[in-house]
This record gives structure tokens, sequence and C-alpha cells, in this order.
């Protein structure tokens, strides 16, 4: 007789979690992949972002055309000018959660999580001018892997169930936060090494997300 697999089955993964619905979200999974029970995922983000500039500035330049890559967070990103120059200047670039994140030169493309170019004005920059760049979108759910660079390199989550989303975006369900799953029933992406499962076990711990 030909021998059979038994496939995972969902929320088999499952060990124990929050009462009610609070561990749980339904959320869209990004299209170009099939998903299954226990599988360990990544968000990316399809945004946008707008910038103004704060009143008050001396300088009378302006931020161009925002680009929002899969690994921006939502909310306000906020660029200060912390050396000012003639005809030029160096602004700080803090995420939604205050963090620095980098620096940007005025007429030169900042590339990061936002990308923008910070155009000269006619009146210089001074210190403490900003700029407050807004990003909205929708955050969408992947597989997870260190290797990708759009956000998904982050575990943050697991897949409930099967999810196909193999050629169009699809609504699942997750479990985002308080629970214990057991380490053994979880999916990886192809290749997956040791030390990489335990990154992802110790990125999902800091969502409240437990291997046993």
């Amino acid at each position: 007789m030909p021998e059979l697999t038994e496939g995972q089955h969902k929320a088999e993964f499952i060990v124990t979690e929050a009462n009610g619905s609070l561990s749980r979200e339904t959320v869209i999974f990004l299209s170009g992949q099939s998903i299954l029970p226990g599988h360990v995922l990544g968000k990316v983000l399809a945004g946008s972002g707008t910038a103004v500039a704060v009143a008050g500035n001396t300088g009378n330049g302006t931020v161009g055309a925002v680009t929002v890559n899969g690994s921006a967070k939502k909310g306000d990103y906020k660029i200060t000018c912390i050396e000012p120059a003639a005809n030029s200047g160096k602004f700080s670039v803090e995420d939604p959660d205050g963090v620095t994140i980098g620096t940007a030169t005025v007429a030169v493309l900042y590339d990061g999580p936002i990308e923008f170019t910070i155009a000269d004005g006619a009146t210089d920059f001074a210190a403490g001018d900003a700029f407050v760049i807004t990003v909205a979108g929708v955050e969408k759910f992947k597989e997870y892997d260190p290797g990708n660079t759009d956000g998904s390199e982050k575990a943050v989550a697991i897949s409930l169930d099967v999810v196909d989303a193999s050629t169009a975006d699809k609504e699942g369900v997750i479990i985002a936060r308080h629970a214990e799953v057991n380490k053994a029933e979880l999916v990886w992406f192809t290749g997956a090494t040791d030390n990489e499962k335990v990154s992802g076990l110790a990125e999902l711990a800091a969502v409240s997300i437990i291997g046993r």
C-alpha cells in the first residue's frame, strides 16, 4: 500500500492561547504564496507617504515625493535639521516610535524604510527646522525569511490555517499575540537553519508568542 502522510491541521500547533479572540487577528496575506497552518510570518506595508513642513521653519525648502518601502512603519516620521549649511544641511530621521534611523542630506536621496529628497529653497534651513512624513497604508503578511528586506525579515505572527494566496491577496487568520505554540509543528521557509529558527522564535517571543 502507498504510504500516506497526514498534513498539518488548522490550529494544531497551538498549545494555549488567550480567551476569546485576543490572540487572533484577521489580516491580508500577500499574493504569490501558499501558506500552511503553523507557517511563521513576517509583515510588509503597502502604503504611501505625505510630507508636510512644520510651521515656523526658517528654511523654505521642500520634501519631494515619498516612496514607502515594505519595511516602513505606519505613522509619523520626523525629519529635523541638525546641521544647517549654506544651500545644504543634514536632517535626523526618526521613525514613528521615536527611534533615530538615519541622516538625510539636502539634495541627496534618503534611502531607508521611506525614500525622499529634501530640496534646498531660497532661504537656507536653520537648526530645528523640520518636516513630518505621515505613512499610511495596509499591512500584509507573508512567509518570514531573514534574507528578505521588505519587512518580512522579522517574524511577527503565525498562520492559523491554510491560506491560498497564490494568485491574489487573501484574507486569513493569524496568531498575533499571547499564545504558546509547539515548536515542532511550526512551518518555516525552505532552507531555514537552526540558528534562523532560533532567531525567529526570539522575535515571536517579543510579541508574546512563545515556542515550547
